[in-house]
């Protein structure tokens, strides 16, 4: 294979190195292209710039295939739960019965916030936005705990981010703070935390734990996403671990990225209200000049189907027949897709449905509103998120710092 790329610039030759990943995908390493040659690469969007050497996911777009430490998402979805998972995410295997009881008991005993942490959550007004509270609150953490150990900063989080998640979504329906489970496996204390209510015991249902527990999974890594590569950058001014993942939630929050899955629901709905006809909706969003976009299409990696949509739509098809709901926003997610894979413009851009086209319909069925979406894809992002944060560290990745092209005034001076 050729180990160098070879190229000339104003009657000069220059070699840069070529680098080689597990399955052979390759990258030109530029870091001394300005030192050497005086020009930087515009790539804006970071589409073809890798900042990173990692081991944690793998995504083949062209094939529509997602890793996990070298696992298939479609091996660890059925026979994985969310904590081995993240355990897995985090350290690199995946656990044997000792680690995995010592790592979700050890989770369990940092199940509790600080009493000050409470007051200042008393004190958020109830109209402020799921994501700006658990963000804020993520960073809050910082100042409450002390580790002494870097493992136990993880640990922290997967314990402390649900209680979060549950007394935001609690406050918004007029809930007091919620009970803790500790006999209760990790999914299912995350259920009771959100809908028990006093003086009545909540009923876990396997199939809705099931459902949960399969869409954090399917949400806990990919690559170097906007809010995971956000992580990164922080982590790299040296940057805490709270804040750093407090940053990856503000960046989750948007519409384009940890958002989409609302915005497609949002989308669903008015075509539903509308009359439900798709061929219209579908004409609207070739049209250029039409502002209408069909949410939940495409993606800036998979040239093929999202490996994740494939499961998550059958996790929605299950939990819905499971559970006997009619579900209508389902069947006009299920024939828009069909209408759209039909048509030769999808077709030819490739243009296939991705995890967000299906998971906010999951998240309806467990009883999870539409504002509590980004904050259920954050909660499953965690473990990600974390791993990518101490593998920079392990690294030891440069800070991030991208150049620009100035496009501004020449040099000139005030007139007076």
């Amino acid at each position: 294979m050729c180990s160098v790329v070879n190229f000339n610039i104003n009657g000069y030759h220059y070699k840069l190195p070529v680098i080689y990943g597990t399955f052979y995908e390759k990258a030109i390493n530029i870091s001394q292209l300005r030192e050497n040659t005086g020009l930087i690469t515009f790539d804006p969007g970071f589409k073809n710039t890798g900042i990173t050497k990692s081991s944690i996911s793998f995504i083949d777009g062209e094939k529509g295939e997602l890793l996990y430490r070298g696992y298939p998402i479609e091996q660890i979805i059925n026979k994985c739960s969310f904590i081995e998972t993240s355990y897995l995410i985090l350290n690199g295997e995946l656990p044997n019965t000792a680690q995995l009881k010592s790592f979700s008991e050890k989770i369990k005993t940092f199940n509790h916030l600080h009493k000050e942490i409470n007051k200042i959550f008393d004190h958020i007004p109830n109209f402020y936005h799921p994501m700006g509270i658990l963000s804020s609150l993520t960073y809050i953490l910082d100042t409450f705990i002390n580790c002494l150990q870097e493992e136990d900063m993880y640990l922290h989080l997967l314990a402390k981010l649900p209680i979060l998640a549950a007394l935001t979504y609690r406050k918004k329906v007029g809930l007091p703070p919620p009970h803790i489970n500790p006999n209760l496996d990790y999914t299912s204390n995350l259920l009771e935390m959100f809908f028990s209510i006093p003086n009545k015991s909540y009923e876990q249902n396997p199939i809705i734990t099931d459902a949960l527990n399969k869409i954090l999974i399917l949400h806990a890594d990919h690559e170097q996403n906007c809010s995971t590569t956000t992580v990164r950058l922080l982590g790299s001014a040296d940057t805490g671990l709270f804040s750093s993942i407090s940053a990856g939630m503000s960046a989750l929050w948007g519409r384009l990225h940890g958002g989409a899955n609302q915005a497609v629901i949002e989308m669903l709905e008015d075509i539903l209200q509308s009359g439900g006809n798709i061929k219209k909706w579908i004409e609207k969003a070739k049209n250029k000049k039409d502002p209408f976009r069909l949410m939940g299409f495409g993606h800036r990696i998979y040239k093929n189907f999202d490996p994740r949509a494939k499961i998550a739509k059958k996790v929605a098809e299950n939990i819905i027949q499971q559970l006997g709901i009619s579900d209508p926003i389902l069947e006009l997610a299920k024939n828009l897709e069909e209408n759209a894979l039909q048509d030769p413009y999808f077709v030819e851009k490739k243009l296939y449905p991705n995890i967000d086209f299906y998971s906010g319909i999951i998240y309806q069925a467990i009883g999870i509103p539409k504002y509590m979406f980004t904050v259920m894809f954050a909660l499953g992002r965690l473990p990600g998120w974390m791993a990518h944060w101490k593998e920079m560290k392990y690294n030891k990745d440069p800070i991030g710092r991208p150049r620009q092209i100035y496009i501004g005034y020449k040099k000139r001076n005030i007139q007076k």
